[in-house]
């Protein structure tokens, strides 16, 4: 048995295992064991009884406001424990301080997080506080809801409806992101040449509602990583990395960032993938495994969330890593996610070079890192024999891969 995130060890009853108490009402229930040594060594409590009673009054004497918790005694080992349920009520303090667990640490919280946690103990989030400024203007909002839902103009009534403005408090910080003109910083995008010390295209985009940043942003995707091309009389445009994609991961970006931040979104666009890093990580309640699998239902900024559901900008809440998967299925590459304390990342990589017809850049993402024999691109693509024969050739002919061996043993691989 080992300490973690949700269970710490404490030898003996002193008042270290006050700040542990904090943060388990702070963030999430824990259990604290009294009578184990760090190590997991189990030594017992001389009198679990008085250990039991002296816990009680410290908790009580020292934690404001009280929090929820139970007290159990293991005979068998002599040991207490202690379990603290998250509450409702917070912050909880110790000495005038919040506590937060990092790993198998007790460390204080910062002042963003305790401001964080004023707010959760009044059932609020950053996007339903009053906004630094009344004088708003919805010009941009107003033409998208009329364009997606259809109503006449934009009044006080449908703000409300959206939950942006309510008579007691003006405009919330929700409908400042969302007015043509705030304080707020947004998103950074760098388009990189061949590495990092090569800048060719910077933008940035501050100060402007968030839905002019989304449109801004997949202004410029548009024109590094779309073309047109000519496929059998016919003029299509292709994507180097799915639209659908990008779309969603900005979208995702803005509705999930932490507004109370002050650092932007980044989007880094390099010639083989485009990296997409958001402030703040998971929303309390949402682990990396459950993010990962698609499963993060639980909204930071609900009310940003239900804007961009209603202009479409977003499909069911909590379905966009799966939505992004969908849009890279049957593709040699597929994209990355990550998840921190302090960010969200996902890494969208190219699915085919310019100029390559979708067959093509399939074989062409499949051959990357690899040396495939034309039978295993068969295999693997389901296209018949000559179609590979003729996809391979090309790939040669335009220098976009090398041949190796020969006879039955001549390999393909990507450039």
């Amino acid at each position: 048995m080992r300490e973690s995130k949700d269970l710490e060890f404490k030898e003996s009853v002193s008042n270290s295992f006050l700040k542990t108490v904090s943060a388990y009402a702070n963030y999430g229930t824990g259990k604290i064991l009294f009578g184990i040594a760090d190590n997991g060594t189990v030594n017992g409590l001389e009198n679990v009884n008085n250990a039991c009673l002296d816990i009680e009054n410290r908790i009580n004497n020292s934690i404001d406001p009280l929090p929820e918790y139970t007290l159990s005694i293991d005979k068998n080992k002599s040991i207490v424990i202690l379990t603290v349920e998250e509450g409702a009520y917070k912050p909880y303090l110790y000495n005038s301080k919040a506590y937060i667990r990092k790993d198998t640490s007790t460390i204080a919280v910062d002042r963003i997080s305790f401001s964080r946690l004023i707010l959760e103990g009044q059932n609020l989030s950053v996007e339903e506080i009053s906004a630094s400024r009344q004088d708003l203007k919805f010009s941009l909002l107003e033409s998208k809801l009329i364009q997606n839902i259809g109503i006449k103009c934009l009044n006080l009534d449908i703000m409300k409806t959206l939950e942006l403005y309510t008579d007691k408090h003006g405009f919330n910080k929700a409908g400042e992101l969302l007015a043509d003109k705030n304080t707020c910083r947004g998103i950074d995008i760098v388009r990189f040449g061949e590495n990092i010390n090569i800048i060719k295209d910077r933008k940035t985009l501050d100060n402007m509602s968030i839905l002019d940043m989304y449109d801004k942003t997949v202004d410029m995707y548009r024109i590094y990583y779309q073309y047109e091309q000519i496929i059998k009389s016919e003029r299509v445009n292709v994507s180097t990395i799915p639209e659908e994609a990008f779309r969603e991961a900005i979208a995702n970006a803005l509705v999930h960032r932490t507004w109370d931040i002050d650092a932007p979104i980044t989007v880094s666009m390099f010639p083989d993938h485009i990296d997409i890093v958001s402030p703040g990580g998971l929303p309390n309640g949402v682990g990396v495994e459950d993010y990962l699998r698609g499963g993060l239902s639980l909204l930071r900024n609900r009310i940003i969330g239900g804007v961009f559901f209603r202009l479409r900008l977003i499909e069911k809440f909590g379905t966009g890593i799966r939505r992004i998967k969908e849009a890279y299925r049957g593709g040699g590459a597929q994209p990355v996610f990550g998840a921190g304390e302090a960010s969200i990342r996902v890494v969208l990589p190219t699915v085919r070079e310019p100029g390559l017809s979708p067959d093509e850049g399939r074989v062409h993402q499949l051959l990357k890192g690899r040396a495939l024999s034309s039978s295993q691109v068969v295999e693997a693509t389901g296209f018949g024999k000559s179609k590979t024969v003729a996809i391979l050739n090309r790939l040669l002919r335009d220098g976009l891969a090398v041949k190796s061996g020969k006879g039955r043993g001549v390999r393909y691989s990507a450039v």
